[in-house]
């Protein structure tokens, strides 16, 4: 198969997604991720009953391939117990859907992720988890770039124009400034360390109705850079994994 050939069955899903929504209610749990690079985010919701997932909707912000690979995996959970859903890999996605191109690839693991993190999160609720954390830890750098790129408050955000910028969740008022920011920024992303933003579903539609990405379950370690900020070093708290993005600013 070519770099850029997609089979019947991507397109099919691809063009009539299958499980696309949200649920509610208490006894739903979400699987949120993302992937920094490419810039595709993904949620699965699970409700389980009798250790049966008995119903499964998906949404998206990504390429053709994403809402595919989500799609399908939907299909292959639907009605699988807890155990078993858990173990689809990215390799039964792509199988199933006929193969995906190489460049691909990285959708079928965001949607098996997705999965996964959903199922750790009912895993979470089932054994009555301690609170989800609302506090950030403390960061190196912050006062090393204090006039390089580190804001504690935005007066003018003009000055952010064009920049890339980081804003870390503090509640409501970071969430507008995040929103008027996105008008004038080509790329703010939204920091939390919780799985919603500031427990509030609303402030969510607010960030993402002005396409501005958001970062679950993550922490700002460290800032970099020469003398002014470069990257930024984010710790998933899901998957406990480190990884840097590149940016101009950080909102504390």
């Amino acid at each position: 198969m070519k770099s850029t050939t997609y089979s019947d069955k991507v397109l099919d899903h691809f063009r009539n997604p299958r499980n696309v929504g949200v649920l509610e209610g208490e006894d739903i749990a979400v699987g949120r991720v993302g992937n920094p690079v490419c810039g595709d985010l993904m949620e699965i919701y699970i409700k389980v009953e009798d250790n049966t997932i008995k119903d499964i909707k998906f949404k998206t912000f990504g390429c053709g391939s994403a809402i595919a690979t989500a799609s399908m995996i939907t299909e292959l959970a639907k009605g699988k117990s807890v155990e078993e859903a858990e173990k689809i890999t990215r390799k039964d996605v792509a199988e199933e859907l006929d193969g995906l191109p190489p460049i691909k690839m990285h959708c079928s693991n965001l949607a098996a992720d997705a999965l996964r993190a959903a199922i750790k999160n009912y895993k979470k609720k089932e054994n009555q988890p301690e609170p989800a954390k609302t506090e950030f830890m403390k960061i190196t750098g912050v006062d090393r770039f204090k006039d390089g790129g580190v804001y504690h408050k935005v007066v003018d955000i003009n000055r952010l124009k064009d920049k890339r910028v980081i804003i870390l969740d503090r509640g409501e008022d970071s969430v507008s400034r995040a929103c008027s920011l996105q008008k004038i920024s080509p790329r703010v992303i939204f920091i939390t360390p919780n799985q919603r933003v500031a427990f509030n579903r609303n402030f969510e539609e607010r960030l993402r109705k002005a396409r501005v990405k958001i970062l679950f379950e993550s922490e700002v370690l460290e800032i970099i850079g020469t003398k002014t900020v470069e990257k930024i070093k984010i710790h998933d708290l899901n998957e406990d994994e480190v990884y840097e993005l590149f940016a101009d600013a950080i909102i504390l």
